[in-house]
């Protein structure tokens, strides 16, 4: 099996792509888990929750046992984690049980086959285009929510929420053997030598944790992932039911929420070709505005809830969602590259999935405590704003090139 450039991209975007499309097709079982249960919105944003706070303070330990261990052993175990913790769900009854499931093995999953070890393997492969080849395997989180969440849908649909979780975990197992034993590791962590082509600033040295963390720009990229997705996960959760609630039927909630995921990965795959063109500063600026925008439209939805500010809504946001993630991730493996990049990276990335956890949980909270959705609208701008501030104000991040 030839390995190259090429394939090594293929593997990282498909299997970030299997890992978040199941995990974040999670949307979609919250009304009907909350019909069947009684369960309050907070009670079940909050296994939303645990799912990111496990894949988050997991990101650190996966990226040491990258290092130690290699992707092999990472991603073997985080396919079946996903895929038993899916497969066992369709038979709960409890509220702790989906934690320790839907939250727990399948938050562990997912980190385990997500952006540290794949922000790893593409840093051995790729020097001066690393932000493209990053960009490109973050969309296939984007292409995960499009292709996993009306499946979803639709088994619960025709079948029941509890089929639906069986099939997809079963799904899942069987890709285990390919994935653990068929596919080249070896070859794969072996890596090439710097291109050629390499421009930009790379350092490459004996960056630690303890000497990351003392730098401005580290906390320029935490304040950046941390704020971002406490935004977006405060209102992205919550989007199928709001949709729901305004008069959309499940099909067209589930199918606009997908939308906006398959734009996503338009977007996120073309982000490093943007920041070539038109730098970073033009493109995370453009990127907030159209966040900013799309979560305005959703404001003015909850009002006057029509077809044409949803295609609005779809459209600015879906382009918009995640395209800072793998510029954020580029610049952190290219400024600390080094032999304990995945440990480092996994810190900053860390932040992201807290911050995600904790605005899927206070958002369900805010629902819960007013009613309605205009207050966690409001919540979302505010964290968004605060989110490209670093940016502006620290220089390493402004000028990065």
């Amino acid at each position: 099996m030839r390995v190259g450039p090429g394939f090594v991209i293929a593997v990282c975007f498909v299997l970030n792509m299997l890992g978040r499309g199941i995990g974040d097709s999670y949307a979609v079982f919250l009304l009907p888990l909350e019909r069947e249960f009684g369960w309050t919105r907070s009670q079940l944003t909050s296994v939303y929750s645990v799912y990111l706070l496990v894949s988050g303070f997991m990101a650190p330990m996966i990226g040491l046992l990258f290092d130690r261990a290699g992707p092999r052993w990472v991603y073997g175990v985080g396919i079946a984690s996903i895929g038993s913790g899916f497969l066992l769900a369709g038979s709960l009854d409890e509220l702790w049980q989906f934690y320790v499931l839907v939250g727990a093995m399948v938050g562990a999953g997912t980190s385990m086959t997500g952006m540290v070890p794949a922000s790893a393997l593409l840093s051995r492969w790729f020097r001066g285009r690393l932000a493209r080849a990053i960009g490109i395997t973050f969309s296939g989180s984007g292409l995960g929510l499009v292709t996993f969440v009306p499946i979803a849908q639709a088994l619960q649909d025709n079948y029941g929420w509890r089929y639906a979780y069986q099939v997809l975990g079963t799904g899942f197992l069987v890709l285990l053997p390919v994935v653990a034993l068929v596919l080249p590791w070896k070859r794969i962590a072996a890596g090439t030598e710097p291109d050629s082509r390499t421009h930009g600033r790379v350092t490459q040295g004996d960056w630690t944790v303890r000497s990351a963390i003392r730098t401005r720009i580290y906390w320029g990229m935490v304040q950046a992932f941390f704020f971002t997705a406490l935004g977006m996960f405060s209102v992205f959760i919550q989007l199928v039911a709001f949709l729901v609630a305004s008069g959309f039927s499940t099909f067209t909630a589930a199918f606009a929420f997908g939308v906006c995921g398959m734009l996503s990965a338009g977007s996120v795959m073309g982000s490093g070709f943007l920041v070539e063109r038109f730098g970073t500063l033009r493109t995370v600026t453009t990127a907030f505005a159209g966040s900013a925008t799309g979560v305005t439209l959703l404001l003015l939805m909850s009002r006057h809830p029509s077809l044409p500010l949803l295609t609005a809504f779809v459209l600015i946001f879906g382009m918009s969602l995640g395209v800072r993630g793998p510029i954020i991730s580029s610049m952190c493996t290219r400024h600390f590259a080094g032999p304990r990049v995945a440990t480092i990276y996994g810190t900053v990335f860390a932040t992201n999935s807290i911050g995600a956890a904790l605005g899927s949980l206070i958002g369900g909270v805010i629902h819960d405590l007013t009613g309605g959705y205009t207050v966690v609208f409001i919540f979302s701008l505010c964290s968004l704003a605060l989110a490209s501030a670093p940016f502006w104000t620290v220089p390493a991040l402004r000028h990065f090139r």
